[in-house]
């Protein structure tokens, strides 16, 4: 056999005996939380928590305070899975009791790299805080919003988020479906404008940050 038909004759051999590229599909995005009862602490879908969360199972509650200002934990026993907080500010004292809780929320959030909420959902952060005391619950959300003038606190604390989901996002969200939920347990409408100037979060040295930052995932 001459020798430019026995090279020819080996790649083709090769390209017969050489198996196909495999097919590589892309990972599915992660499925959009849904606002839709029942809820947990009264706040947040329980179809949302366990998608965010990955938990499953039924959830007790345990909660503590007033409709005004008060508490839910959920589970009951420890670690928590889900702690939701909230609070009414009325009066000059509400008022300042709540600008004093927000700012030692803004100085936490601000030292772990926290996120701006979006401007619809009031003057709050997100953040993943894994410091102790916090590291039971790390991944957390705080706004301050009106509803029907009265400014109001709402906490959200997470203790983990489901592999391969946005932290961020999916905080972002559930204070949304809270906050809308909580208007209509109180028959109120929330809305962005405080009755005071938007704060922009700081980190440890005092620098502006931004909104737009990468999300921790799991």
């Amino acid at each position: 056999m001459r020798p430019f038909r026995l090279a020819a004759a080996l790649v083709l051999l090769i390209s017969a005996c050489t198996p196909e590229k495999a097919i590589v599909s892309a990972p599915a995005p992660p499925q959009p939380i849904v606002d839709a009862p029942p809820y947990v602490c009264k706040l947040v879908s329980a179809q949302a928590f366990r998608l965010v969360s990955g938990a499953s199972g039924s959830f007790g509650e345990e909660t503590t305070g007033t409709e005004e200002s008060g508490e839910c934990q959920s589970p009951e026993t420890t670690p928590r899975s889900l702690q939701v907080n909230w609070l009414q500010a009325d009066g000059k004292t509400g008022k300042e009791h709540l600008d004093f809780l927000m700012k030692d929320r803004r100085r936490l959030y601000s030292r772990h790299g926290g996120v701006a909420l979006p401007a619809d959902l009031g003057d709050g952060l997100v953040a993943y805080v894994a410091s102790a005391p916090f590291a039971e619950q790390p991944y957390r959300a705080s706004s301050r919003f009106p509803c029907d003038g009265v400014d109001r606190l709402i906490d959200i604390y997470l203790p983990q988020v489901a592999k391969g989901r946005d932290a961020i996002k999916d905080l972002i969200d559930l204070m949304r479906i809270a906050q809308t939920r909580y208007g209509k347990l109180h028959n109120c409408t929330p809305s962005a404008k405080t009755d005071r100037a938007p704060h922009q979060p700081e980190d440890a040295a005092g620098n502006k940050i931004s909104e737009k930052r990468d999300s921790p995932r799991r």
